[in-house]
């Protein structure tokens, strides 16, 4: 207990020595609410110009949560940045060399970081949603509203889920070049272009992000998915742990 104790206090002194990883953090609240905020404010002024089906699908809470397709992006970087940082300072070899079982040594990293992110995640979340709703007004909702308090903690959920997937991917491949290149071209470029194309938009429905971010939908947007939010959240975390689970055995097959 003492030794896992140990393992987990200095996996959480090299998270917030390292300025860059906190500052992707931050990055990602200020983006996700500060975007949220302006969008909604938009839509509130040309809320007039909306068409009837536009009005019937209008989704207050999804739209204070319209930042959280770049707010993601940091989060991305964070999760890329505490794992590949190990590998491209030479860090790895003294991190094994002080806690050789390699497993406890990957699982103590992830708890520290996925419970950092997870709080940072529930900030941003409800931080993003308030403000939308205050930019909104009249257009507005609230979190009484049925299925409202579980798309803003689906909110936190979902950014957190984001991270610790970069994070098992980064295991895999060590190269922040590697997981930037790979990570960031599947989050913005194939999904959107797979889900826009109907012959393909089926396969889209099981990426992480197109099935995760539905558990922040109150209002069904009218599009046919075999799923609901929470089943499009553990879509997600079926994808999470097969990142994870990927990351370790690559960790404990290969040379540091």
């Amino acid at each position: 207990m003492a030794h896992t104790t140990r393992v987990l206090q200095s996996e959480w002194t090299k998270v917030r020595t390292v300025r860059s990883t906190l500052w992707t953090l931050g990055i990602a609240l200020v983006v996700t609410a500060g975007l949220g905020m302006l969008i909604s404010l938009l839509v509130k002024n040309t809320f007039g110009q909306l068409s009837p089906r536009e009005r019937l699908t209008f989704d207050p809470t999804l739209t204070s949560f319209a930042g959280m397709m770049l707010g993601q992006l940091a989060m991305i970087a964070f999760g890329v940045l505490v794992v590949s940082s190990e590998y491209s300072t030479g860090m790895i070899r003294a991190s094994l060399a002080a806690v050789p079982q390699r497993g406890a040594f990957m699982a103590a990293k992830v708890t520290v970081c996925t419970a950092l992110v997870f709080v940072v995640g529930m900030v941003t979340s409800f931080l993003s949603f308030f403000l939308g709703q205050a930019m909104l007004g009249d257009f507005g909702t609230s979190l009484g509203e049925p299925g409202v308090l579980r798309a803003v903690i689906g909110g936190g959920l979902y950014m957190t889920l984001i991270a610790v997937f970069a994070m098992g991917v980064t295991w895999m491949l060590r190269s922040p070049l590697l997981a930037f290149g790979i990570l960031m071209p599947f989050f913005f470029l194939i999904s959107s272009v797979l889900e826009a194309v109907e012959a393909t938009s089926k396969i889209a429905n099981y990426l992480p992000d197109q099935a995760g971010s539905m558990i922040m939908s109150v209002v069904t947007d009218g599009t046919d998915r075999p799923y609901g939010p929470w089943g499009g959240l553990f879509i997600m975390t079926a994808w999470v742990i097969a990142a994870l689970l990927g990351g370790y055995l690559a960790l404990k097959h290969r040379d540091a």
